[in-house]
């Protein structure tokens, strides 16, 4: 049986950045990745008094027919009016937090990945000993995020407003991969950061 991990690294960047792509590849591995949008999608499935809350706010038709929170409306109205949206964050942030420690606690691996798209933000970089940044230029994360979401422009540019900058970003950053290059390149990123990885919680003692 695997020891149990300590040592978690925290993979973050922008909307449509790649952060999918590359956790994928640590999971190809043997790495347990832990994703911090899963969760929130978790803390406000139906029945969680998460989304009683952000019903009785917003009304019925955030709440799709069967029962699930309309993410794509509730995301355009957070994002189009900032008191809703810090609103909302004080209201998922907790959740999501206690939820993430949870799923870390548990992970059997050489070492964990948190994935989180607002790592600084949230305070979840409280949970990590490294952080891994994915990295693109801004108008690569917009056309990525249209193909992939069928959101409007506006919508995805107040998203990349809301989270910190491509510099901030940088700037907490102990590792960076940069997501243009294709596939191959994120193949042999990841697999040189693993090597690293492996090393240092080994080193740091924080496998125990």
């Amino acid at each position: 049986m695997a020891e149990r991990v300590t040592f978690v690294v925290g993979l973050t960047g922008g909307v449509g950045s790649g952060k999918t792509a590359v956790s994928q590849r640590f999971e190809r591995i043997g790495i347990c990745v832990v994703d911090a949008d899963l969760v929130s999608r978790q803390v406000v499935a139906p029945g969680r008094p998460a989304l009683a809350e952000i019903a009785a706010r917003h009304g019925a038709s955030i709440v799709t027919g069967d029962g699930a929170l309309d993410r794509k409306r509730l995301r355009e109205i957070v994002f189009a009016d900032t008191h809703e949206r810090l609103w909302l964050e004080a209201l998922l942030h907790p959740l999501i937090g206690e939820e993430l420690a949870r799923q870390l606690s548990e992970a059997n691996s050489r070492y964990a990945v948190l994935v989180s798209p607002l790592l600084k933000e949230t305070g979840q970089d409280g949970l990590v000993h490294r952080v891994l940044v994915v990295d693109v230029p801004e108008s690569v994360q917009v056309e990525r995020t249209l193909a992939r979401d069928g959101s409007s422009e506006a919508t995805v540019r107040s998203i990349i407003n809301a989270q910190m900058s491509r510099a901030e970003r940088l700037a907490m950053a102990d590792d960076v991969i940069e997501n243009t290059a294709g596939f191959e390149h994120l193949d042999a990123e990841v697999k040189r950061l693993d090597s690293l990885y492996s090393s240092l919680a080994q080193s740091s003692g924080l496998m125990r």
